[in-house]
């Protein structure tokens, strides 16, 4: 770094072509869904056209898929956002025997990988004799929405200045009161962001849910079984397309929400 505080040029470089290789696919992507060419990636394309849009549209399978990944992603982050409170709460605000033990076994399902996760639950489901459908993905996908919400939650409330709390119960204010008055205000952004991420990352899911889903198809299962089809190849890029839009979206949300997370009432207590 110069004493001026500019990059030299090679590491400007390096940045640069450390983005472009992140990144240059996902652009690939937006290009070829708009393609005239149906079954060959040829570069450059021959020509453009939007009516792959029209046709991802007039698809009732696309629909049924997109709507499946909505209410699964909706659900599961519903579930994260209260068990993965109450665990934050718990961890960061008591003190008890086996209180850091807990706190790796409520991390570790994000920690292992995807298929571990998918062969234990689905081993779960048949033990206990549970037909797929819904709910079984709902349930894989929450084993790990659980933990970005915990994650976001257990690090605000341990920024959260306990004498707030005190403050609050010794002016008369009830459990209730001292969380939706004092611990929301405090704790809101992190679960919001939180909320996002567990949203983003339940509905882009593949592993578990290929374990968990049985008969049914979410986006990108849907997505998996048409890319060996050639002719929907310029679809399936269309609906990759929107999946990069809805996923990217909440992340972005949850960064802006999270990086000042310092400046929150009681933060510098």
């Amino acid at each position: 770094m110069r004493s001026d505080g500019r990059a030299p040029l090679w590491l400007k470089i390096a940045a640069a072509g450390t983005l472009l290789f992140l990144h240059l696919p996902i652009l690939l992507i937006f290009v070829y869904a708009f393609t005239t060419e149906e079954r060959t990636y040829q570069w450059p394309p021959p020509g453009f056209t939007l009516r792959w849009f029209g046709a991802a549209w007039e698809r009732p399978d696309v629909w049924e898929a997109l709507t499946l990944s909505v209410k699964v992603a909706a659900i599961s982050t519903a579930i994260a956002l209260v068990l993965g409170t109450l665990c934050a709460a718990a961890i960061s605000r008591s003190r008890f025997f086996g209180r850091e033990a807990v706190s790796l076994l409520v991390i570790l399902p994000i920690a292992l990988p995807g298929i571990i996760t998918g062969i234990a639950m689905r081993s779960a489901f048949s033990i206990a004799d549970i037909p797929f459908s819904t709910l079984t993905i709902v349930l894989g996908h929450a084993t790990f929405c659980v933990v970005v919400v915990y994650n976001n939650a257990v690090a605000r409330f341990r920024r959260l200045s306990g004498s707030m709390i005190e403050a609050s119960m010794d002016l008369g204010a009830n459990g209730f009161q001292t969380f939706r008055y004092v611990i929301l205000p405090n704790i809101g952004t992190a679960l919001l962001a939180g909320g996002m991420l567990a949203f983003a990352l339940s509905f882009d899911e593949v592993i578990v849910t290929t374990f968990t889903a049985g008969q049914q198809q979410t986006l990108p299962i849907w997505m998996l079984e048409e890319l060996v089809r050639p002719r929907q190849r310029p679809v399936t890029n269309v609906v990759a397309m929107i999946v990069v839009l809805v996923t990217f979206l909440p992340i972005l949300a949850a960064y802006y929400l999270t990086r000042d997370g310092d400046h929150v009432a009681g933060g510098g207590k």
